[in-house]
């Protein structure tokens, strides 16, 4: 049974790239109309237990929780507005593999914080990265327009990065469905006002749109995370962390079949590159909390937070 939801999870999750790049690409529906609806959707799902079995947690959301689901959610609006865009630019696995660096950068705002990571992190950021130079690379040589698209990806990892770490701020004294319905609410109401300073429209497209937002709310957004959630309760986050990674190659196989795209060996290579080193990463920072020693006072830890609960995309 796990193995059916690690797959259903690796499928859902790497089906957001190729479905989120067919739909803008064969219907009006607009970048962040995509992400304004994934989100409200989301908040309204996740309110409905909670409404029904824990009401009260609403009314009892302090000052900082709120300020942390706040940044959290701005993190998550600018992500989403960030990464959808770049599908109109860059590859979809470039842009996937660009995106789930979003474990890189966490370890990289620790790093600049203060967190002392094992050589094993600092080897793995570095093939990582590695793999970013050579993507890159090869589409500035292609054309600008990728490029750009390639640093758009780039950036909503890193926004990514900075929604999970302010979300574990929350998440210390916010159960699941108090802190998912009021992030992913503020983050839909952000990116409405986004659109409308953009000029895009959130309604009015053809059902063919809107078969696709439901696709890509359905798949990656409840399907995919959800069965990452359930594997947590009976796996190890180690195990978890290391199949989510899946996604990459996963999201480049889906379009390479569905949408025909083909990429340079050069760009494989980098796929390969950031995957080999995301592993490297989470593997670093698993082993180093297996062993890790008692902290002096005022020194933060790596993040405990299992890295399957990281996924935005």
């Amino acid at each position: 049974m796990n193995f059916f939801f690690a797959a259903l999870g690796v499928l859902g999750v790497a089906s957001s790239g190729p479905l989120i790049a067919a739909t803008l690409g064969a219907t009006s529906v607009s970048a962040l109309a995509i992400a304004f609806w994934r989100n409200a959707i989301g908040s309204v799902v996740m309110a409905a237990p909670t409404l029904i079995l824990e009401p009260r947690k609403f009314g009892s959301i302090t000052a900082r929780e709120f300020r942390w689901s706040l940044l959290a959610a701005v993190a998550l609006a600018l992500h989403f507005a960030c990464f959808i865009t770049s599908l109109q630019l860059t590859s979809v696995a470039a842009a996937t593999a660009l995106v789930c660096l979003q474990s890189g950068w966490i370890a990289v705002f620790q790093l600049v914080r203060g967190t002392r990571h094992r050589w094993q992190v600092l080897a793995g950021l570095g093939i990582a990265f590695g793999g970013v130079v050579a993507i890159t690379g090869f589409d500035l040589g292609t054309s600008s327009q990728a490029l750009t698209g390639d640093l758009l990806a780039m950036a909503g990892g890193a926004l990514a990065g900075l929604y999970t770490l302010a979300g574990g701020k929350a998440r210390q004294s916010m159960t699941t469905g108090t802190y998912t319905t009021l992030c992913y609410g503020m983050c839909a109401v952000l990116v409405a006002v986004l659109a409308l300073a953009a000029g895009q429209p959130l309604a009015g497209f053809e059902p063919a749109g809107w078969l696709g937002i439901a696709a890509i709310t359905v798949c990656a957004q409840l399907v995919g995370h959800t069965a990452f959630n359930h594997l947590l309760a009976t796996m190890s986050p180690l195990i978890v962390s290391m199949i989510i990674l899946l996604e990459i190659p996963g999201a480049a196989l889906l379009a390479a079949v569905f949408l025909h795209e083909t990429l340079p060996a050069g760009t494989y290579a980098g796929l390969g590159l950031i995957l080999a080193g995301l592993a490297v990463v989470v593997l670093g920072q698993r082993s180093g909390r297996a062993g890790k020693r008692p902290l002096p006072p005022g020194e933060e830890p790596p993040s405990g937070r299992p890295l399957a609960e990281l996924g935005t995309d």
